[in-house]
């Protein structure tokens, strides 16, 4: 729905701007900018509001070098989602400005989002349907304002960590939109085997310290906390406990057990994930048992996809020590976008 409605619009603003300047975006698709883009040509952001999220919310947007310079071509796009507690203004990472074949589109996901509507709307956090508005708001306002190729083949979603699962899990619940995703250190298995994940997503939505001490920022500080304030445990997908089947939200929204939709879409799927140096103390410790289950489930499934367990990181270029970190995040982003040119050019 979304495709078919971005190719009858026409084509978009951004091919006017002077190459100095942020492009002009036209409002719409439920989303109202406040004040003009921040940036260069190439990078910049945008402050947006809308119905679908409480606040005021950034959009960051990489133009490929080259996007001026030929008023008539159009791009794949890279939706990158970012991890908790952080914001798309900070997801620096040079890997993602170095491709000339694609844009690159980094939605706000809140400090503890989980890229998700969530169950109770009704909380001291007010409206928190991150799903409508990067599915429903950002992409076709996207699509309409640079000039894209708006078709799943042309769409790619990855993730870090919090956004790792963001990545599956908007793949698999509207896989006519993306043609490939990514999890980089994700969250991508909150079954009843991974407790230990569920009950740090639980920790975020209630602003319990652990969820602090774990975050990717590595920021503890419970008088300061970016997660307050903090809500019912059950707000986000209701009850985590799996007594008497009262956490079937949770299964319904975990990308492990729902592996089977990503291959029947033929979406191509990537993993990548550290093991924190074998040491409980570090998150991607935990993160690579998840990735273990996920890769369980698709040898099961008989379903292609690419792996890549990076363990403490030392064969994983020069930024890497295996833990849960920018470091190893941008190999894996040097890694997986030269792949995602290739596949889009396919």
């Amino acid at each position: 729905m979304v495709a078919a409605m971005a190719l009858t619009l026409p084509a978009g603003t951004a091919q006017a701007a002077d190459g100095t300047a942020p492009p002009p975006m036209a409002n719409g698709f439920g989303l109202t900018q406040v004040g003009a883009p921040t940036g260069s040509a190439t990078h910049f952001y945008l402050t947006v509001t809308t119905p679908e999220v409480t606040g005021e919310q950034h959009i960051k947007i990489i133009l490929p070098s080259g996007y001026y310079d030929d008023p008539a071509r159009r791009y794949p796009v890279l939706y990158f989602l970012h991890g908790s507690p952080d914001d798309p203004v900070q997801q620096n990472y040079p890997a993602l400005s170095m491709s000339t074949q694609m844009i690159t589109v980094i939605p706000d996901g809140g400090a503890r989002s989980w890229y998700a509507n969530w169950l109770n709307q009704k909380t001291v956090l007010g409206a928190q349907n991150w799903e409508n508005f990067h599915l429903k708001q950002v992409i076709p306002f996207i699509d309409a304002n640079l000039r894209t190729i708006p078709t799943k083949k042309a769409r790619a979603v990855a993730g870090v960590s919090m956004g790792g699962f963001g990545a599956f899990h908007y793949a698999q619940v509207r896989p006519d939109l993306f043609s490939q995703t990514a999890s980089l250190s994700g969250d991508i298995d909150l079954s009843a085997n991974s407790m230990d994940l569920r009950m740090a997503v639980v920790a975020s939505v209630t602003d319990a310290l652990g969820a602090v001490c774990a975050s990717a920022s590595g920021y503890c500080d419970p008088n300061d906390s970016p997660y307050k304030p903090g809500v019912d445990s059950d707000a986000l997908f209701g009850s985590p406990y799996p007594f008497f089947n009262a956490d079937w939200r949770w299964n319904e929204v975990d990308p492990s057990q729902h592996m089977d939709r990503l291959a029947g879409a033929g979406i191509g799927v990537s993993v990548y994930v550290g093991d924190g140096g074998g040491s409980p103390a570090n998150m991607e410790f935990w993160l690579a048992g998840a990735a273990k289950n996920v890769k369980a489930r698709m040898d099961a499934l008989g379903m292609p996809y690419y792996y890549v367990n990076y363990g403490d990181g030392s064969g994983w270029g020069t930024l890497c020590d295996g833990g849960h970190n920018a470091g190893c995040w941008e190999e894996d982003l040097r890694d997986l976008i030269p792949r995602l040119e290739r596949a889009f050019a396919s």
